[in-house]
């Protein structure tokens, strides 16, 4: 069997919030935030993993005409020729002898800017996930891997689907139903951060919190995406990120990414590589 072929989908407005690919103050010193792609990357190149995979395009759903991801992409945009600064990844980064801009395609969820829930907005979420879908069949995808993409995927996630069971993500907290640990959703790492000081945010618009057990672990998981938020079956988790209730998000963000959310990552991708291939002998 040759390797699959794996489809990174992700959100650079979310990969820009982490401060991606530039340094960021960290205690007293500042540290280079690499994200999940990178890492990646890296791993195809230079473990077994590259023997598994073969990366064969990065989707990103942007678009620079919605004000709220220009404003978001401001000092990144959507690639690295307008970007103020380092972009998402260094310049040089390859996989195998293929700059990874050469892999990069842009399919914009542009449905975000119409009125949430209203017909014109269903119809252009439906539209997304077909031209979503019919780039995942260009690139001939076996795997795809989602990272940040904020959107929730309705046909594409549902068990009809031909990417049913195809489609993973990658998630900066606990998704197990019952682990003390769950952090799911966008707001996994600050729900993390607050719980290690003892409180929980009950409404984001008024930040009103009430106090809470003090939680002071997170971590991540990979895991099958469904129609719900992170509630998928996990392939692979690792809880291995201790926090200090002093730490900044960006702190806390780039512990859990290098102590576990990449383990989670190249770990889980491993355990799904041999599912697959094993399913597939059975066949």
């Amino acid at each position: 069997m040759g390797r699959l072929k794996l489809v990174y989908v992700c959100s650079l407005r979310n990969a820009a919030a982490d401060m991606a690919g530039r340094m960021i103050a960290y205690k007293d010193e500042t540290r280079y935030m690499t994200s999940p792609l990178e890492h990646l990357v890296m791993q195809l190149n230079s473990s077994d993993l590259g023997e598994l995979y073969e990366l064969s395009g990065v989707i990103f759903d942007d678009d620079l005409t919605h004000s709220l991801d220009s404003q978001k992409l401001q000092d990144y945009g959507t690639s690295r020729v307008a970007c103020n600064g380092e972009w998402i990844y260094p310049e040089t980064l390859k996989v195998g002898n293929t700059p990874v801009d050469e892999l990069l395609c842009c399919v914009p969820s542009s449905y975000r800017k119409l009125p949430k829930g209203s017909q014109l907005w269903r119809e252009g979420k439906r539209d997304f996930e077909q031209r979503l879908e019919s780039k995942l069949d260009e690139l001939d995808a076996d795997v795809v891997l989602l990272d940040g993409l904020i959107v929730i995927l309705d046909q594409l996630a549902s068990e009809e689907s031909a990417y049913a069971k195809r489609i993973v993500n990658i998630h900066p907290g606990i998704t197990k139903e019952d682990s003390v640990y769950q952090r799911r959703g966008a707001t996994a790492t600050l729900d993390a951060l607050y719980g290690a000081q003892g409180q929980q945010v009950i409404n984001w618009q008024t930040m009103e919190m009430v106090d809470t057990e003090v939680i002071d672990k997170t971590g991540a998981s990979l895991h099958y995406v469904d129609q719900g938020i992170d509630s998928g079956p996990v392939i692979h988790d690792v809880l291995n990120t201790k926090i200090t209730p002093t730490d900044t998000i960006f702190e806390l963000r780039w512990n859990n990414f290098q102590q576990s959310l990449f383990p989670a990552m190249i770990q889980g991708l491993h355990v799904l590589a041999k599912t697959k291939i094993t399913s597939e002998e059975k066949v």
